[in-house]
């Protein structure tokens, strides 16, 4: 969908209601709902209500809207359905990862951040430090707690992914390691999560010395990528 970009809004606009052209992020069991296509393609349903696929969303959160070339909005919302709903004919859920390269690149990172609103939103229903039930925050991403005022904001957690290589005589070489979950013949690079008070540096050098134990130097940036499974910022 060439041309098509999205915009993030936390507040709906008031057309939203009477709008009946919406793209429904729809998750059940954290897995997404979409309508397959030609060949192995898939695209996410676009209709006024859900409801019209047989799907009833137990919440819903407005995500922001998608935009064309021409200036068109078509806006975006994400929820959950229940877990033993069944879908309607000519839908199946799917997990992000087996998404990928099948659905459109600009759906498939809405997925994946409309994923993790899902995840906070079910998570945070009730307040973490004395049990009230919470409210959505106006104009902001949060759930507040209208007995002590505690505020909860979708979750991210950074880790650090790291190419280690070294040059020797026959050229450069990288460092790969596998998890005894991995199917055979698959490996890795090496990643972890940054711990508290720990730099990303620091990260880096203690995750890559735990898994392999050795100690690396001339640690580098080189870009930022958001990890949805479940709610990680890869650095």
């Amino acid at each position: 969908m060439s041309g098509e970009k999205f915009v993030p809004r936390v507040d709906a606009p008031a057309d939203t209601e009477a709008n009946n052209d919406v793209y429904w992020f729809v998750f059940q069991n954290d897995r997404l709902v979409v309508v397959p296509g030609d060949a192995d393609a898939v695209t996410v349903p676009r209709l006024a209500d859900p409801a019209a696929l047989g799907i009833t969303p137990l919440r819903r959160q407005y995500l922001g809207y998608v935009e064309n070339g021409t200036g068109t909005r078509v806006h975006c919302y994400s929820a959950e359905c229940d877990a033993d709903a069944p879908l309607g004919e000519g839908l199946a859920a799917e997990g992000l990862r087996q998404l990928y390269t099948r659905l459109d690149d600009v759906f498939f990172s809405i997925g994946g951040r409309a994923v993790q609103i899902v995840d906070w939103d079910r998570n945070h229903q009730f307040c973490g430090r004395c049990g009230t039930p919470t409210e959505p925050t106006p104009h902001e991403r949060a759930r507040r707690c209208p007995r002590c005022g505690l505020s909860s904001y979708p979750r991210i957690s950074p880790a650090t992914i790291c190419a280690v290589t070294r040059r020797d005589e026959d050229g450069e070489r990288i460092l790969l390691a596998r998890n005894h979950r991995f199917p055979p013949g698959r490996y890795s690079v090496l990643a972890g999560f940054v711990e508290p008070g720990e730099s990303l540096e620091e990260c880096v050098a203690r995750e890559i010395h735990e898994e392999v134990g050795i100690y690396v130097k001339n640690i580098r940036y080189f870009g930022s990528q958001p990890w949805p499974f479940p709610n990680s910022l890869m650095l």
